[in-house]
């Protein structure tokens, strides 16, 4: 029996993973969740509570899996803004969830006990070790990393736009990483190990 509730577990979650990045939490239907995994959409109750709680298990692990693959304070910045910026260009699905949190439920987190609060106060001190910035700016700096790497994903169509680009192309966005390791490396290079920048403006100023 726990061999079944984990596979159908298994199954809901990968197809609320599909809806809720194709619908958000407002348009996802649990009856087409419950038909695409071959499950009664009862289970969707019985396993998640409702479908928020389903949201908030499918975003928790797919943050997860980010976590994994995709950490700060190793290695140079630039490449962690490539890193970022490789994870989401192969699968954004992640970046359509957090926007699909955010219309839903503005500057607040989906699960209110969330373990990424965590994460993101770990990630800043991996950045701060490795920059010598002050707890303040190495946490704005990892938002100012992440934003760099995902914003062309998260908004393609204004990465089309300004990039003047009639179609998606594999060249355009090879260039794109480039510009944004080397952009991110300049930007850096110009800052001292207390935050400041060789014009003598603070990080975050």
């Amino acid at each position: 029996m726990a061999r079944d509730t984990g596979k159908t577990k298994r199954l809901l979650m990968d197809a609320a993973r599909a809806e809720f990045a194709e619908y958000g939490i407002a348009g996802a239907r649990v009856n087409r969740i419950a038909e695409q995994a071959g499950v009664n959409k009862e289970r969707i109750y019985g396993h998640f509570g409702n479908k928020e709680g389903l949201f908030n298990a499918v975003l928790g692990e797919a943050m997860a899996e980010l976590a994994q693959a995709v950490r700060p304070g190793e290695g140079p910045a630039g490449e962690y803004v490539g890193r970022v910026f490789d994870y989401h260009s192969q699968d954004p699905t992640l970046l359509r969830l957090l926007m699909f949190e955010a219309l839903y439920y503005g500057d607040r987190l989906a699960d209110r006990e969330s373990s990424r609060a965590a994460w993101y106060a770990s990630a800043s001190e991996s950045l701060r070790d490795s920059t010598g910035y002050t707890s303040e700016q190495a946490a704005q700096l990892l938002l100012t990393l992440i934003g760099l790497g995902a914003w062309p994903v998260a908004m393609p169509q204004l990465a089309r736009l300004a990039l003047d680009k009639q179609e998606d192309c594999t060249g355009a966005r090879g260039s794109l990483r480039d510009f944004l390791v080397a952009f991110t490396e300049r930007a850096m290079a110009g800052t001292d190990t207390t935050g400041t920048t060789s014009t003598g403006a603070e990080v975050g100023s």
